[in-house]
């Protein structure tokens, strides 16, 4: 069963130095997303959380809405996910931008 629609927070995976982590968590501020974050150097189980997710390797940025993962996502990415998959967990009056055709590609390949 998809736990995505009823998921109570956006779970986010990074590491200390990762340049990718930071620019996502900048967009991510800059939109209001609220998220609980994860540093997997600190906990064992939020690394194999993220390993899961990205087929046994660690890489981060991973965002984990319910039971769905996205492996290194842009921030626009991750609002089009949210859009189509939790919209509750969109801060109020923020809308997904609209995909283009590798936007579109990925998240069906995300709902597969």
């Amino acid at each position: 069963m998809d736990m995505t629609s009823t998921a109570k927070q956006i779970d986010f995976y990074w590491r200390p130095g990762c340049g990718f982590c930071s620019s996502l968590k900048r967009g991510l501020d800059k939109l209001g997303v609220e998220r609980v974050e994860h540093n997997i150097w600190d906990s064992k189980a939020d690394a194999a959380i993220v390993r899961k997710h990205a087929n046994g390797n660690e890489v981060v940025p991973t965002v984990v809405i319910g039971d769905k993962g996205l492996v290194n996502p842009s921030a626009g990415e991750l609002l089009a996910f949210l859009a189509d998959n939790a919209p509750h967990l969109l801060p109020e009056g923020v809308e997904a931008p609209q995909p283009g055709k590798v936007g579109r590609f990925v998240g069906r390949a995300l709902r597969s």
